[in-house]
């Protein structure tokens, strides 16, 4: 083989090595994308997934950071990244009206068919009747209950071995954690409010319901569902009643929902405004914390408002 020959046959093994070097490149990228992803409409059902199956399978946030979920509309670069996910898990009861409007090829689970819901009576003052089934008088926010929160835990394991199997183990070794957490949470809320001077809070609207069925204090708002619903002048005489009957010293609300009338109502009877969180997102100031985190700092607020021991 003459030098002619010898640089050609160098210089086309260069070529395959270049060759086979962008292709190694290309499937890092590719062999990413076919990690398994999960989407998740709420911070409670996220914080969840997070945490069970950290980086074995994508994970994210429908909502983000910062928006109210009562008034979150997805947009299309958002709609296509549903579409493009493995599993799609939404709250249900109610709480996403969006999610009907979209026809997903891909995987969709309701996770308010898989916790106990509680129906909210007429004055939407305390709740009266647990089922299964979500309706227009449905409370949504059923992850303030830790128990339902242990449900949601073992649901979203299950799926997720589904998903990927070959880390099973990987996955109920994370479930197990995360549930003593919850476990150790409960009884921090069992001990804690087992002996309070007071037993009702007053918010400016009724997301508190579960936790109040649990812990056995009731809950006073100023509106019903929505966080934004206008306050009318009688409903506001009664509560200002209610606050001297009652010596409340705190009126809690929440961190996406208008302060106006809230405030108003502080200042005409001389009480505290504190916000307290219903955990269907989070803040930008809460990125970074979890649900424990968070239930842990409602906790110490409610502690102080109902002044417990």
């Amino acid at each position: 083989m003459n030098l002619k020959n010898i640089i050609f046959v160098l210089v086309v093994v260069v070529f395959l090595l270049q060759i086979l070097t962008l292709q190694e490149d290309k499937q890092s990228p590719q062999d990413a994308q076919k990690k398994p992803t999960i989407a998740l409409s709420t911070f409670p059902l996220y914080d969840v997934a997070k945490n069970i199956a950290k980086d074995k399978i994508e994970t994210y946030m429908i909502l983000p950071v910062g928006v109210d979920v009562h008034s979150y509309e997805p947009n299309p670069k958002q709609i296509v990244k549903l579409f493009k996910s493995d599993l799609v898990i939404f709250s249900g009861a109610s709480l996403e009206p969006w999610i009907s409007r979209l026809d997903f090829k891909n995987k969709v689970l309701d996770m308010s068919k898989y916790v106990m819901l509680i129906e909210m009576d007429a004055s939407h003052h305390h709740a009266h009747e647990e089922h299964t089934h979500a309706d227009e008088h449905t409370d949504p926010h059923y992850w303030l209950s830790i128990n339902n929160m242990k449900k949601i835990t073992k649901k979203i394991t299950a799926e997720i071995i589904k998903l990927d199997p070959k880390n099973k183990d990987f996955y109920k070794d994370n479930a197990l954690a995360y549930l003593k957490k919850l476990d150790a949470l409960d009884r921090a809320y069992k001990t804690t409010l087992s002996s309070c001077k007071k037993s009702e809070i007053l918010t400016n609207h009724n997301a508190f319901s579960y936790l109040a069925k649990e812990y056995g204090f009731k809950v006073l708002s100023l509106s019903a569902f929505s966080p934004d619903a206008e306050v009318n002048a009688k409903n506001m005489i009664r509560l200002m009643q209610e606050i001297k009957k009652l010596h409340i010293s705190t009126i809690f609300y929440e961190s996406f929902a208008s302060s106006r009338a809230v405030k108003t109502l502080a200042q005409e009877v001389g009480v505290q405004v504190e916000v307290l969180q219903p955990l269907a997102n989070i803040t930008k100031n809460e990125l970074g914390l979890s649900y424990e985190d968070i239930m842990s700092t409602n906790l110490v607020k409610l502690k102080k408002a109902m002044e417990c021991r």
